[in-house]
């Protein structure tokens, strides 16, 4: 097995993706800018800590995100090429190059680095989680009715994006592989519809129209990977672990 280092390691991603390479016996080096156990204390931007946790490491797990994404993935990058690591590990979004979000050009922009770097690498790109879709609908608690625009998503566990991650660790590095995304493709108006039933809402759904070139590679399915999907925990699964306890709106 592996010695591993894992970015963003406490985060979304990165709890289910540590617990599952610990389980497969990879030696896992937690990082975080906190200290506490079973984590290895560093900071990607500063640059504190990030030579003693690097040290010796099979490869490298990139799964930090943020408001300073690029600065924190080529941060990553360097410090992974100066010590000479095997494998970088990248997660990284689907249709990043065909929705001109800011922070989907930051996600080309890294990939772009680490590509260049010469690092042996391996880059998958996942479709939007679970979280993130019922991010969408629990940010319009303050309006009167739920919003949603007039397009498709296709969420994903990140519980089975963690499965794969650890699939890939335990490879040789492969440059980009095959995208993947969840197991279903539904209108954003039916996932709110889903969101309305598990939380007890009783507001409004109204489709809205989005200008611009984002809302037209959204529109375009950009953001959807076509084919066969990856994994079987639908959205309707998420919400019901996660609302079980009746904790939804009125």
């Amino acid at each position: 097995m592996s010695t591993i280092l894992v970015t963003g390691a406490t985060g979304t991603l990165g709890t289910p993706t540590v617990a599952r390479l610990r389980e497969a016996g990879h030696d896992v080096r937690a990082l975080s800018r906190t200290s506490g156990p079973g984590l290895t204390t560093g900071d990607l931007l500063t640059g504190d800590g990030i030579p003693a946790a690097i040290a010796g490491v099979d490869a490298v797990m990139h799964l930090a995100t943020g408001v300073q994404d690029v600065a924190q993935g080529k941060a990553a990058i360097g410090a992974a090429r100066a010590a000479a690591v095997e494998h970088f590990i990248l997660i990284s979004i689907v249709g990043i190059e065909d929705i001109p979000l800011g922070y989907y050009r930051g996600k080309v922009e890294i990939e772009k680095t680490l590509v260049a770097s010469g690092i042996p690498h391996t880059i998958l790109r996942a479709t939007q989680f679970h979280q993130f879709v019922n991010a969408i609908f629990a940010g319009t608690k303050y309006s009167p009715v739920i919003l949603v625009p007039r397009f498709s998503f296709q969420p994903i566990s990140t519980d089975e994006v963690a499965v794969r991650l650890v699939e890939l660790a335990g490879a040789d590095a492969s440059g980009r592989v095959a995208d993947i995304g969840g197991p279903e493709q539904r209108t954003a108006r039916d996932l709110a519809e889903a969101w309305k039933r598990a939380t007890g809402s009783r507001r409004a759904i109204w489709n809205i129209r989005m200008p611009g070139k984002t809302a037209a590679g959204y529109a375009a399915g950009h953001n959807l990977v076509p084919g066969t999907p990856y994994g079987v925990v639908t959205f309707d699964d998420y919400l019901a672990a996660k609302y079980q306890r009746g904790t939804g709106e009125k």
